[in-house]
C-alpha cells in the first residue's frame, strides 16, 4: 500500500500504526508491502507543491493508501488542504467519505452513558461547499467580497445515496438524510428529491429526512437510535467531528475515501488532522490511524486482518493506564501502540 505520513502528528501515528498493520496482515497470511511518499508541508516549503503534479497517477498503481494528516502553522491551511488531501480526493474521484462512529468499553466521554453508539456517517466527498468554485473580488478594499459556490449534482448525490442504502442493508436498515432544504432551496431540495428516488428503489431500508441543526441535537441526545447518516460534504464533515466527541474524541475517529465500484485506490485516514499543538510530544492517540488501517484491510479483501486490529484496540483500551491524554490518561503514543501490537502478535485469524 501507499503511505503518506504528512504533517504534524501524522508521521507519529502512522509510524505507530504500521507495525500493528504488518502484524495483523501476517496473522491473516499476507505480507504488507509499503511505499512511503514525503508529500505534505515539508515538500511544499521545498518545492512549492505539497505533492507532485502526477500524484494521482502515481497512486493509481496501489490498491489502497494510508494517509496521516496535512497542515502546519507556517503554511496557509488552504494551500495544503487543496494541494494534497482534497486534491487527491478530486483527482481520483473518491466520491464517498465513510466515517464509522463506535463507542469503546473503558473509554469515557462527555456522555454520562457512552456505551452502545454504533453509527456511520456517509458523506458526499467531491462537491457541495468544498467544490472550490468562487473567488474574491475588490481585494484589500472596503468593498472586498468572497463568494463560495456550493455545487450539488444528481450523479454525485446518487453515488453517495446508493452507497448509504447498501451499507444500511448490512447494518440495521435505517438511513437518515441530513440536509437544510427548508432554507437552502436549490441544492438541498435536489438532495431530497434524488434520495427519495433511491429510497423508493430500496423499500427494505427505512429512510427519514432530518435538518442538520436537528440532527446535531439528536446526535447528542439520542445517538444510539441512529444507524447510517447520509450527508453533503460540509454537513458530513461537521457532524462527524461532533459524533467523534461522543465516543472519545478525534483520536478515535477513522475514515475512508472511496469510489464505489471504481478502479481507483481508496484512501484511509484518521479524522483528527495534524494537531500541531501536540505534534512532536509523543502523546498523539494512534487508534484512529490503526482503525483506518482496519478499514483498509476490509476494503482490499482482508476482513480477518481488520477484525484482528479492532479486537486488539478494544482489548488495550479496557486498561485506563494505556489511555493517551485525549482519553484522560497519561500514556504515550508508543505505550498504547506497543500494547496493541502485543495483542495482535498473539492473535490468530478468525
Amino acid at each position: 500500500m501507499a503511505v503518506i505520513p504528512g504533517d504534524g502528528v501524522g508521521p507519529e501515528v502512522v509510524s505507530a500504526s504500521l507495525p500493528v498493520l504488518r502484524a495483523a496482515a501476517g496473522c491473516a497470511g499476507r505480507t504488507l508491502d509499503i511505499v512511503e511518499f514525503d508529500w505534505g508541508g515539508d515538500r511544499y516549503l521545498r518545492t512549492g507543491r505539497a505533492m507532485p503534479a502526477d500524484a494521482a497517477d502515481v497512486l493509481r498503481d496501489f490498491p489502497a493508501v494510508l494517509f496521516g494528516a496535512v497542515g502546519r502553522p507556517d503554511v496557509p491551511d488552504h494551500e495544503l488542504i487543496w494541494g494534497l488531501i482534497i486534491g487527491v480526493r478530486q483527482a481520483l474521484d473518491l466520491a464517498v467519505n465513510v466515517r464509522p462512529v463506535q463507542s469503546w468499553a473503558g473509554v469515557t466521554t462527555a456522555l454520562r452513558e457512552p456505551e452502545g453508539i454504533d453509527l456511520v456517517i456517509v458523506r458526499e466527498n467531491t462537491e457541495g461547499e468544498y467544490a472550490g468554485i468562487g473567488g474574491r473580488a475588490h481585494t484589500a478594499t472596503p468593498h472586498e467580497v468572497g463568494i463560495e459556490v456550493a455545487v450539488h449534482s444528481r450523479p454525485a448525490i446518487l453515488r453517495a445515496a446508493r452507497y448509504a442504502f447498501d451499507l444500511a442493508r448490512t447494518r440495521r436498515g435505517r438511513v437518515s438524510l441530513v440536509t437544510k432544504s427548508n432554507v437552502l432551496r436549490h441544492g438541498y431540495t435536489l438532495w431530497d428529491s434524488v434520495v427519495a428516488e433511491v429510497a423508493a428503489e430500496n423499500p427494505d431500508v427505512a429512510c427519514e429526512n432530518v435538518l442538520v441543526d436537528a440532527m446535531a441535537v439528536r446526535l447528542v441526545q439520542r445517538p444510539r437510535e441512529l444507524d447510517v447518516l447520509l450527508c453533503s460534504n460540509l454537513f458530513g464533515d461537521i457532524l462527524s467531528d461532533l459524533a467523534a466527541a461522543l465516543v472519545g474524541g478525534m483520536g478515535m475517529a477513522p475514515s475512508a475515501n472511496l469510489l464505489p465500484g471504481g478502479d481507483v485506490p481508496a484512501l484511509f485516514e484518521p479524522v483528527h488532522g495534524s494537531a500541531p499543538d501536540i505534534a512532536g510530544r509523543g502523546v498523539a492517540n494512534p487508534v484512529a490511524c490503526m482503525l483506518s488501517g482496519a478499514m483498509l484491510f476490509d476494503h482490499v479483501g482482508l476482513p480477518a486482518a481488520g477484525r484482528i486490529v479492532r479486537d486488539a484496540v478494544a482489548t488495550a483500551l479496557r486498561d485506563p493506564s494505556l489511555h493517551t491524554p485525549d482519553l484522560g490518561g497519561i500514556a504515550t503514543t508508543k505505550e498504547l501502540a506497543a500494547e496493541i501490537l502485543a495483542v495482535v502478535e498473539t492473535s490468530t485469524a478468525p
